[in-house]
């Protein structure tokens, strides 16, 4: 038996983790994440040539966010909201963390089996329920094959989320974060597969070479699941973690751990019931599934590489300071970690408000898609932007809910934004269209926000932003204002060369360059923050 096989050789024994570096923990993630989301910009830039906004791209992406869906729903939302925090003070307080994450696993693992087999029966209810405008046509018949095919990927991906939310909780966030880049490796891989292998390229000897791609990327999702799982599997087995299948057992942690998570499940379900309403609006207008899609992939590239990393660090920290009584690290954390976060968000949303159609033409506008999808696409992408930092805001602030392990107050927020997203996009999609969901979303995450904001009076210091937090951000805020004027201005000396095919991708990067540049200059003379604060940040001072 040789020493090195994982399944055979006993692993490493656990190690008492060093402390947390917050900061550059954040750096880890977001660096993984920022890959991760430009191999996604890939993959979204093949969508969008193959298949365009048509019956096939609408039907893969209602398929392809089923399991989206319950995995944010059952494990990174309510599952590890509950199990990190739980995990994180056993680390913290030198208890055998190994048992408790062992019963974990089995339990999550049993409930989604179960979970897997009905959905497969469930399929056509799930797919109305998504996509109620689909009821009839072809799309429905391929979401709902297509659908079947890539419900799997919950399986592998919920178990992964629980291995990632276990490395984070020890301090070791590579494999967590680099993860997801597996997904996007195998899809991208899918589509060149089925394009090479067609004579010519011109896929000639396929009757819909649109549904080949679609059939592809489908078988692709669960692959690509298992891929993840394995990676931080055995990450967690190099870190001294040894967890393998057995029988569930309802121990007094497992209830408890239940009993933080159902509330926090009932959060997700209301999180996941305004992507619902945003699907069921844009489902009655054609190629609006596919144009929300492509808009949110935009905005997903800040929220990835900041505001999921901010809630992926943050959420292990501050619990393990909790449990220490370091309420004044506490609060430097959050604070730090808010205004690093609205710093480089801040300036992405205006950004995006500004110059949507040169990014979504330059980026989508090929093959399929087309200058009115890359019109509709930008408009879309134009309201999410206005949320950005809203979005971000909520995952700042939630980890200091969940460190508490309260996870009621979250949900009775998040129900009235559900309200608040449903009024909205329902009530204004009869007269400006698609446009409503997007409206209803941002709407509603502002409303979160504020909510958020407000609860936190009563969660004592460690939930307050501190002075300096409160300096910087309206001059954080001055310095995107005076970048978005800039970025007015070169886009209209720049423009002229956004349409030439061989110069476009240069104008492009030269655009965002300016942006960045003018960005943290107009950031130094105002005073948000300064180059080498930001290169000591990085190093974690």
């Amino acid at each position: 038996m040789s020493e090195t096989d994982p399944f055979h050789a006993p692993p490493p024994p656990p190690k008492s983790p060093a402390p947390i570096r917050l900061i550059a923990g954040f750096f880890t993630v977001g660096f993984w994440t920022m890959a991760s989301r430009i191999l996604g910009f890939v993959r979204d830039i093949l969508i969008a040539a193959f298949l365009g906004s048509g019956p096939v791209a609408q039907a893969f992406l209602v398929a392809f966010s089923l399991p989206n869906m319950f995995r944010r729903f059952f494990a990174e939302g309510a599952f590890n909201t509950a199990f990190v925090p739980m995990f994180s003070k056993k680390v913290e307080g030198e208890d055998d963390a190994e048992p408790f994450a062992q019963d974990a696993f089995s339990g999550l693992a049993a409930v989604l089996i179960v979970l897997t087999l009905v959905a497969q029966l469930a399929m056509p209810w799930l797919v109305l329920a998504m996509a109620s405008g689909f009821a009839g046509d072809e799309r429905f018949t391929l979401a709902v094959d297509f659908g079947r095919i890539a419900f799997v990927y919950i399986l592998f991906i919920s178990l992964a989320a629980l291995f990632s939310g276990m490395l984070n909780a020890i301090g070791r966030f590579a494999a967590a974060a680099a993860a997801p880049i597996l997904l996007n490796i195998i899809l991208v891989s899918a589509m060149l597969a089925v394009y090479w292998t067609a004579p010519d390229g011109k896929m000639t000897n396929i009757i819909d070479p649109a549904e080949a791609y679609g059939r592809a990327l489908s078988w692709g999702v669960p692959l690509a699941g298992v891929a993840q799982m394995a990676l931080v599997w055995f990450s967690a087995w190099r870190a001294g973690y040894t967890i393998r299948p057995r029988l569930p057992r309802l121990t007094p942690d497992m209830r408890k751990l239940a009993a933080i998570a159902l509330p926090a499940m009932l959060a997700g379900g209301v999180v996941q019931v305004n992507l619902l309403v945003g699907r069921q609006v844009a489902s009655f207008f054609d190629g609006a599934i596919a144009w929300l899609s492509f808009a949110d992939r935009l905005y997903q590239l800040p929220l990835g590489v900041v505001g999921i990393a901010i809630g992926i660090v943050l959420l292990p920290d501050l619990s393990r300071r909790l449990r220490a009584g370091d309420d004044e690290g506490g609060r430097h954390a959050l604070s730090r970690a808010g205004e690093l976060a609205l710093a480089l968000t801040i300036p992405a949303a205006v950004a995006l408000m500004v110059i949507p159609v040169p990014l979504v033409s330059v980026l989508f506008q090929r093959g399929e898609f087309t200058a009115d999808d890359t019109a509709s696409t930008a408009l879309a992408l134009t309201v999410y932007a206005v949320g950005l930092p809203a979005f971000v805001l909520q995952k700042v602030l939630q980890p200091v809910y969940f460190a508490r392990e309260d996870t009621r107050s979250p949900f009775r927020f998040a129900l009235v934004a559900m309200v608040v997203n449903a009024v909205v996009a329902i009530g204004l999609a009869s007269a400006i269209g698609f446009l409503g969901a997007a409206i209803g979303t941002t709407v509603a995450a502002w409303i979160m926000v504020a909510l958020l904001s407000k609860g936190r009076a009563d969660l004592g210091d460690v939930a307050q932003f501190d002075d300096r937090f409160r300096a910087r951000i309206w001059r954080i805020c001055a310095a995107a204002i005076a970048m978005g004027a800039v970025l007015v201005l070169s886009e209209i000396l720049i423009g002229p060369f956004l349409g030439e095919p061989g110069l476009r991708y240069v104008a492009l990067a030269l655009l965002v360059a300016l942006g960045i540049g003018s960005y943290f200059g107009f950031a130094r003379l105002f005073g948000a923050f300064s180059l080498r604060e930001l290169r000591s940040t990085m190093r974690g001072r």
